[in-house]
């Protein structure tokens, strides 16, 4: 169990000085920051080393859970829930005011063969946390320390740990579980590890900060026949080369140049010999939108283009569109966020455009105002980069965000 320490102050000073800008711009560079005791951070460093040698699948984090379980268990969290197969929401209570917050971590690993030589490389083959989940794991296992020996604050907060980030519908599966109903929030906060910002500074956007991934199945139904009679056919595979083409103009004919929007078809599949026109094809791919107008504008130009390919060339086409929610800030909790940062002494960033990239947090903010955050975690290079084989989570930033996560929840319930 970790070593507790007897008061806030103890907990958070220990007096890091990094390099600072000038104090007239805090848009670059880091200041003065404070950080927990040593011990403390060794700890959940030994706690991030050991997820991220036991790696899992989204959807299949049954150890991780388990673990999660334990560790909130050791600290003295008294009320730990299951939530579906594999999420766990923690709570801590204060008596003296009905305010809630929730702050979430995601906890699942990526298909990837790790390239890493260091002694927690990971030991599930094909299987590697290559975005950070374990860090994000053990910095709202920070938090909850920090919170539960901090008495200067009252209220209710969720420590959410939720699975299946990478594509798979984890929050919305949370939420379908009754997140909100089971433990109320009334703003929720979270954050992501950001190669390329300097650790000790952070970016909270004014609005969109990460895009809807809005999934794209599309079905081609015709009449097989031979490779030489064309004409006795209704032949699937021409309708899938004009529609991976038409689908790149709706991004360039149809969306306003300055929205921002991705399509992307990355599957192509159909027949099986090179002598027959087979009967059916299929293509896959990704939509990436930062608005709702957009995403609907975009879903509404390619049922049009299936439709009318459907009429012109004689063959059954099905979209399967599953459209997801943008990461949008709430402008109050932005406030909250910064506020947060700034007490820490930390350099906020208000100037860095929205990733193209996708998190799902976008779909707790449909039920309740938040923010998310992204937390510097140095250069990136030589593989310092999300979903490469040789990442590593920088160690440096988990007193940080286990600090910052502390922080935002008792900002938030004393506003």
């Amino acid at each position: 169990m970790i070593e507790q320490q007897a008061s806030c102050l103890e907990l958070q000073i220990c007096v890091a000085t990094v390099a600072s800008q000038s104090p007239k711009d805090d848009s670059l560079g880091s200041r003065e920051h404070q950080k927990m005791d040593p011990t403390l951070i060794a700890k959940l460093t030994q706690w991030r080393h050991q997820l991220h040698m036991n790696p899992e699948l989204s959807t299949r984090e049954y150890q991780t859970a388990a673990f999660i379980v334990q560790k909130l268990s050791e600290l003295g969290v008294s009320r730990i829930e299951r939530l579906g197969e594999t999420g766990v929401v923690g709570t801590i209570v204060r008596e003296g005011s009905s305010s809630s917050v929730a702050l979430r971590a995601d906890t699942d690993a990526l298909p990837i063969v790790e390239q890493n030589v260091f002694s927690h490389k990971s030991r599930q083959p094909g299987v590697m946390h290559a975005c950070g989940h374990d860090g994000h794991i053990v910095m709202l296992l920070g938090a909850a320390v920090l919170l539960l020996k901090c008495p200067n604050w009252t209220g209710t907060v969720h420590l959410v740990f939720q699975p299946a980030e990478e594509g798979f519908g984890g929050a919305r599966t949370l939420i379908d579980h009754g997140l909100f109903e089971k433990f109320t929030a009334h703003r929720i906060f979270g954050l992501h590890n950001w190669p390329g910002l300097d650790v000790g500074t952070v970016g909270i956007h004014r609005g969109a900060v990460m895009a809807a991934s809005s999934a794209l199945d599309i079905t081609i139904n015709g009449r097989s026949g031979h490779a030489a009679m064309p004409h006795m056919t209704s032949d699937p595979n021409l309708v899938l080369g004009y529609l991976v083409g038409a689908l790149q103009s709706i991004v360039s004919r149809n969306v306003d140049p300055l929205d921002s929007a991705v399509v992307s078809v990355c599957i192509v599949q159909s027949g099986t010999a090179r002598n027959q026109i087979p009967s059916s094809g299929t293509l896959a791919g990704t939509v990436r939108t930062l608005s709702h107008d957009v995403l609907s504008l975009v879903e509404k130009r390619m049922r049009l283009m299936a439709k009318g390919f459907g009429v012109a060339f004689d063959v059954e086409i099905d979209v399967d569109f599953r459209p997801g929610s943008a990461v949008v800030n709430s402008l109050h909790e932005v406030e909250i966020a910064a506020q947060a940062a700034h007490g820490m002494g930390l350099a906020v960033r208000h100037d860095l455009v929205p990733s193209m990239a996708a998190e799902d947090f976008g779909e707790y903010l449909r039920h309740v105002p938040g923010a998310y955050i992204w937390i510097g975690s140095g250069p990136a290079k030589n593989g310092h980069v999300l979903h490469n084989a040789s990442y590593d989570f920088n160690d440096q930033v988990i007193p940080i965000g286990a600090q910052w996560m502390a922080d935002v929840a008792m900002t938030s319930l004393e506003r």
